[in-house]
């Protein structure tokens, strides 16, 4: 390699550098998330580094819910579409039929809440849980994805009784406007109780996550299968648990860097925490290296640029 070669390297290597730490300075990391029952709405956590977040506005409420049966706002997800508005869909109730949806575009005032009808049309349905909007850039509309039993209608596990009667699969509708929605279709349909499925896309695939919810034998792990599509299909022979020996729920991934981060709520201990992969394929344990205010739940990562963030900021100090 010649001399001018050696100094064109180190200053397209220093320039990405600096392209990279740049980009980070413009970025802020948020976590939606709810408290206790999901009964006072939604909150907000941040985080510059992936690794300690801490809670915006004192942990107060951003959104009160107002829709559903019981009125709960649980596992909230928000998604960022192509015009920049923020879209939100969350669990209204423990047995309800609908998911709660409300947008927004600067992330402090949202439109009116309504009830997206999901699974109406199964009376039996028990719930609609965990619900997920992800945007497909390829096909310009969004997935909206969640987790529903409807006895009788799939492979039984074992010790199901002890679940209360649920054995869940992943069902879903696209959207391009949030006022028409496809009909309600299966998304993912393997030999086990899935639930909190969320979707993440890296390169050329789409990668999920779902949680193995079967009871006997004991799973309540995070596993993967992942597509070249958004919409899938995705096999349903899915990877081994990536996360450790302990219940893990609520998956939520997130680029930091060189690593993608899948961040997860350890319901049992109470608290949060987290593996991370170069490949997704090998993932390191790193529940000991984050740090979480005490008590957030299942939620959803994502980036914001630091003007949005310093934005927000600015109206909570009003």
């Amino acid at each position: 390699m010649t001399i001018f070669s050696n100094r064109l390297f180190l200053f397209l290597s220093i320039l990405f550098l600096h392209i990279q730490y740049s980009n980070a300075q413009n970025e802020v990391y948020l976590f939606s998330y709810f408290v206790d029952n999901g009964q006072d709405g939604l909150h907000f956590a941040y985080s510059q580094d992936g690794l300690t977040w801490q809670k915006l506005n004192d942990g107060k409420s951003f959104l009160q819910p107002t829709v559903g049966k019981d009125k709960l706002m649980r596992d909230p997800c928000i998604a960022q579409g192509a015009d920049g508005t923020y879209h939100m869909v969350w669990t209204s109730g423990w047995n309800d039929q609908i998911i709660g949806y409300a947008s927004s575009k600067d992330l402090m005032h949202w439109s009116e809440q309504k009830a997206i009808p999901v699974m109406e049309h199964e009376p039996t349905a028990k719930n609609s849980w965990a619900p997920e909007v992800f945007y497909d850039k390829k096909t310009k509309q969004f997935l909206i994805f969640w987790a529903t039993t409807i006895p009788g209608r799939h492979s039984d596990i074992a010790d199901s009784e002890n679940e209360k009667g649920l054995n869940h699969r992943i069902y879903y509708v696209t959207t391009k406007d949030f006022k028409t929605f496809s009909k309600t279709e299966m998304f993912f349909n393997p030999d086990f109780s899935a639930i909190d499925a969320t979707i993440f896309q890296k390169g050329k695939w789409y990668y999920m996550f779902v949680k193995n919810e079967n009871p006997n034998p004991p799973q309540k792990n995070i596993r993967i299968t992942r597509s070249r599509n958004a919409a899938g299909p995705y096999p349903v022979e899915v990877s081994g648990p990536i996360t450790g020996k302990y219940w893990a729920e609520g998956p939520s991934p997130l680029q930091v860097g060189e690593y993608t981060y899948l961040y997860f709520d350890k319901y049992t201990q109470h608290v949060y925490g987290a593996v991370r992969s170069t490949d997704m394929e090998n993932w390191e344990d790193v529940s000991d290296k984050v740090k979480f205010p005490e008590g957030v739940r299942h939620g959803t990562m994502f980036t914001v640029t630091k003007s949005t963030f310093d934005q927000m900021n600015a109206s909570i100090t009003k």
